[in-house]
């Protein structure tokens, strides 16, 4: 509640100071130009919610689309075939972390820094630079045909599929995190992983799962970079995975796990594209200052988590003070 809070009150800002900001146009670019985010955050917020974290996340989708661009431009695939293959890369990256982190008892932190590291110099490895795609497959029928356009008065709106492919991204997540047994389990082993073994819940599978769903996600997102770029670039996506941790903890998740959604994951991300927006219409302002943002915003929200833990423990501890 309170990030859509936040949400409504920094787009009403914008559309108070600035006379345009409150148009379709500006609601279309939010979408479009944080979709590759919004996928990448997704794959965060599975991790986070069963108390871990993953730091490869933009070194997977920069592997992910200069792997795809390589294979299509360089080796004559077809770009279907090359995002498969990109995608199920993605998610054996993930799984690998993931039996790592499980089964050596390894700190999250450490395993998947040395995984940015290591999918970042792959990317330099399979090419040293950025390589376009100029198969008709990319520019025609993924970002031209398959883009839904609508008339808005004498002008003429276009949805290019990276937005559709972000909502779905979301739908699913919603669907696996409340509807079906992995998702609670990644609830249960967030809230107190001791417990939910104890419960017979499978918690290392679960774990290995978690991080098989962040790489497939980091790729999938390297993907949507690919659509938007319609290039791949080995030095592309540096530090975004600190945008998707910055969005999921602004939606609501706590880095502790156990509690949290995709949907606080999405406004989160809508939140970070309103302030790069507010600073392009300001004009003369560095795009440092969505950096400065962004540290505030998170400092609010963790600020927010602990205010509303102390309320939890309070209430649950009674009146007397003992529960």
């Amino acid at each position: 509640m309170a990030t859509a809070v936040v949400l409504v009150g920094v787009f009403a800002a914008g559309a108070f100071r600035y006379p345009h900001f409150a148009s379709w146009a500006v609601v279309r670019n939010l979408f479009v130009d944080n979709a590759f985010l919004g996928i990448a955050a997704v794959g965060a917020t599975f991790v986070i919610l069963s108390g871990g974290i993953d730091l490869s996340v933009g070194s997977v989708m920069a592997f992910a689309a200069t792997l795809i661009a390589s294979l299509v431009e360089r080796h004559g695939m077809h770009p279907a075939l090359a995002m498969s293959v990109a995608l199920l890369a993605g998610l054996g990256f993930g799984a690998l972390q993931g039996a790592l982190i499980r089964g050596f008892r390894l700190p999250p932190f450490l395993v998947t820094l040395a995984g940015l590291f290591f999918a970042r110099g792959a990317a330099f490895a399979v090419h040293p630079q950025s390589i376009g795609i100029r198969h008709p497959f990319v520019a025609q029928t993924l970002n031209d045909t398959l883009s839904l356009r609508f008339h808005l008065g004498a002008k003429i709106m276009t949805i290019p599929c990276t937005v559709f492919l972000l909502l779905a991204t979301f739908g699913a997540a919603w669907v696996a995190l409340r509807h079906t047994r992995f998702g609670r389990s990644v609830y249960a082993i967030g809230d107190d992983e001791h417990a939910a073994g104890l419960m017979g819940l499978p918690v290392a599978r679960t774990q290995v799962g978690v991080y098989a769903v962040s790489g497939l996600c980091s790729a999938l997102a390297g993907v949507a970079f690919t659509l938007y770029q319609q290039s791949g670039d080995p030095a592309a996506c540096k530090g975004l995975e600190l945008d998707a941790i910055a969005a999921v903890v602004i939606g609501g998740t706590l880095l502790t796990g156990g509690v949290g959604s995709v949907l606080g994951t999405l406004l989160g991300v809508l939140i970070l594209g309103l302030i790069q927006t507010l600073i392009a219409f300001q004009g003369d302002l560095s795009s440092w200052w969505t950096r400065i943002a962004v540290g505030a915003l998170v400092l609010l929200f963790l600020g927010l988590h602990r205010g509303v833990e102390g309320l939890a423990r309070r209430a649950a501890a009674g009146p007397d003070g003992r529960g």
